[in-house]
């Protein structure tokens, strides 16, 4: 399995930034890191060896970048509102740097994007504010309400950055297009978090599939099996 590494100084986040990219050729998958976690926290837990077949087969190539949540989100020597202006960076990073890069690369319109715990926030909430760049969501175990990170502090930025308020009203045609999963384990933290997600699609009318795990926890082991079972479905 073919593995990359990059590292470059970001314009639009203003630091040095490291990504691992694994496989040759494929679709591309963009996949976040959970809470704290780098661009190398999937491979060392081995989120990328459960996926080795469809990298290697050039089904996939899975790019993994670095997460920047101790700057935004888990910032707590900032103000709320600069916590969430940091986030809106690495979602324009994630844009201008990612997307638009291999989409042209690729000659493709659009990407996937998935990822565990805080890492299926991540890949939910790009998703549905840019579902013209985005084909499948792939969310394991992700929670999706930002407000307990805000200290009571809520703004336009907080509202367009947390998708159960968000998604209630939009109305970008491509989010009916989209594949999207939502991955729970039965005895999972995040069960109720997804259960919400799934009430503000499902009030939508927004197609998706609501993946619970019996006897699962939150926690790699889950991941590890839900994610091959979700790109088998590209």
């Amino acid at each position: 399995m073919k593995e990359e590494y990059f590292k470059w100084y970001s314009p639009t986040l203003s630091t040095d930034i490291q990504m691992l990219v694994f496989g040759h050729q494929g679709y591309p998958i963009i996949l976040f890191p959970t809470t704290m976690g780098k661009h190398n926290e999937c491979r060392d837990m081995g989120l990328i060896e459960s996926v080795r077949w469809f990298v290697e087969q050039g089904i996939v190539q899975i790019y993994c970048p670095d997460g920047i949540n101790e700057m935004s989100w888990y910032n707590k020597d900032i103000h709320p509102a600069d916590r969430v202006k940091n986030h809106i960076w690495y979602d324009t990073f994630i844009m201008n740097e990612l997307v638009n890069r291999i989409c042209d690369e690729k000659n493709l319109s659009k990407v996937a994007v998935a990822g565990p715990s805080f890492g299926g926030y991540q890949a939910a909430n790009f998703a549905f504010k840019h579902p013209e760049r985005v084909s499948h969501m792939f969310s394991m175990s992700g929670a999706f309400d930002v407000k307990s990170f805000m200290d009571g502090h809520y703004d336009d930025n907080v509202y367009f950055n947390n998708p159960v308020d968000f998604m209630t009203n939009a109305n970008h045609p491509d989010l009916w297009q989209m594949k999207i999963v939502l991955g729970v384990g039965e005895w999972d933290i995040c069960l109720d978090a997804n259960r919400k997600m799934a009430e503000v699609l499902g009030q939508r009318n927004i197609p998706f599939w609501f993946d619970e795990h019996k006897w699962a926890e939150h926690d790699w082991p889950l991941w590890n099996r839900m994610f091959p079972l979700y790109l088998s479905k590209l």
